[in-house]
């Protein structure tokens, strides 16, 4: 029943990904800079994972939320999120025939104006002991004051605006590095491994975009970042950008925003002649971007503060089974974040408050990392990989941060 409500939202993505014969994080060959791909990791023989031991308890409604994107902008990134906190649950439910927990779905629609509505409806569910998501930084800052106030723990996968751990909120904990963390990361890499001396920062209206265009070109500095651009979203035609880019005949190009932009901009660049290293973050990681630049994509430069998944041989092999196509962009730190929280209502935690403190109090090994916080919400591990574009495959490249 799940996964024939997913099946509508999630058509094009699965179609998307087996074409690509789902294949969107496997390695293989060389990385950018000609040496030898690094390996993806294995998993730790230490990750919690959802089973447990087997005898969680719990009152019988018990449920977690997701709030995110499932079928608005950029569906792709949230459904591969949602889908492995649904994995996660219902191999907790399989193995703990004494706590049944229930994932609750909130489309966001995955932008602020559409967000506060669906999760205000979570919040107002006195089930939904605690939260996954929100994927996206605009969303995340616009319900967040009101998650607070609600004290229902929220651990986001994927959201790395730097300021969302520095209003103030007591339930808020990121599931993966920051842009404080990836921008540099990827500006360093920019100048010492690409050795691009003149660069073109392009950003989109997001918070998201606007945030890790800053933390990139502070590592950049102006003599680097000399070209700056920015898009808005749902922005479809890219020519007078194409002719600044040509103007300031940059080394490299990196876009700060989403595949749904990203995908017709690179395409017009080159259909341009413009054949410059095109470098994107976490939100163009996604296949989708792959199909809809038509080919242009590929060479590409993916920068993510997600761990590789291929390494992840039982999860990736479960996610495939379940929903047809293999995981992708931050599934396996959704797949972390909602064990996590399952965790904590194995041991009968039974209220917000209860899970709130397990969560502020966690330190344990997931797949992608160890989790354990910072009084503001940031976490003490958190690595930064680049990936590549290769035909129609995104492929591992290097760890960079």
């Amino acid at each position: 029943m799940i996964r024939r409500r997913l099946a509508a939202a999630g058509a094009l993505v699965a179609a998307v990904a087996l074409v690509l014969s789902g294949c969107a994080n496997q390695g293989g060959g060389e990385q950018q800079g000609g040496g030898p791909q690094a390996g993806a990791p294995s998993q730790p023989t230490d990750a919690v994972l959802p089973a447990g031991n087997g005898q969680g308890r719990c009152a019988p409604g018990t449920s977690i939320g997701y709030a995110g994107t499932i079928a608005g902008q950029n569906a792709a990134l949230g459904i591969a999120i949602v889908n492995a906190a649904q994995l996660a649950v219902d191999q907790h439910n399989a193995a703990n025939p004494n706590c049944q927990v229930t994932l609750v779905r909130a489309d966001t629609g995955g932008t602020p104006d559409t967000a506060v509505g669906p999760t205000t409806a979570l919040i107002n569910n006195p089930a939904v002991l605690g939260l996954v998501g929100l994927p996206f930084s605009g969303e995340s800052r616009a319900v967040g004051p009101a998650l607070n106030a609600a004290g229902l723990v929220n651990i986001t996968p994927s959201a790395t605006n730097p300021a969302l751990t520095q209003n103030g909120w007591t339930n808020f904990f990121r599931g993966l590095g920051n842009d404080a963390v990836q921008g540099p990361a990827i500006g360093r890499y920019i100048k010492e491994r690409l050795n691009a001396q003149n660069v073109c920062v392009i950003k989109d209206d997001s918070d998201y975009g606007i945030g890790l265009a800053g933390t990139v070109n502070q590592e950049l500095g102006p003599q680097v970042a000399r070209c700056q651009v920015d898009v808005k979203t749902n922005q479809r035609e890219f020519s007078a950008i194409v002719g600044q880019v040509q103007q300031a005949a940059p080394q490299a190009i990196f876009y700060a925003g989403y595949y749904q932009e990203a995908a017709p901009l690179v395409q017009q660049l080159r259909d341009a002649g413009v054949q410059t290293t095109f470098i994107g973050p976490d939100g163009v990681k996604d296949p989708q971007y792959v199909v809809n630049a038509a080919g242009a994509a590929d060479g590409s430069l993916l920068s993510c503060p997600c761990v590789p998944q291929e390494g992840f041989a039982d999860f990736s092999n479960a996610y495939r089974q379940a929903f047809g196509v293999g995981p992708q962009t931050y599934s396996a730190e959704s797949y972390d974040a909602t064990t996590i929280l399952l965790r904590g209502l194995d041991q009968g935690i039974a209220d917000r408050p209860g899970l709130l403190n397990h969560v502020r109090n966690y330190n344990g090994q997931g797949l992608t990392k160890r989790f354990q916080w910072s009084p503001t919400g940031e976490l003490t591990n958190t690595p930064v990989w680049m990936y590549r574009v290769q035909g129609n495959q995104i492929v591992t490249d290097t760890q960079i941060g």
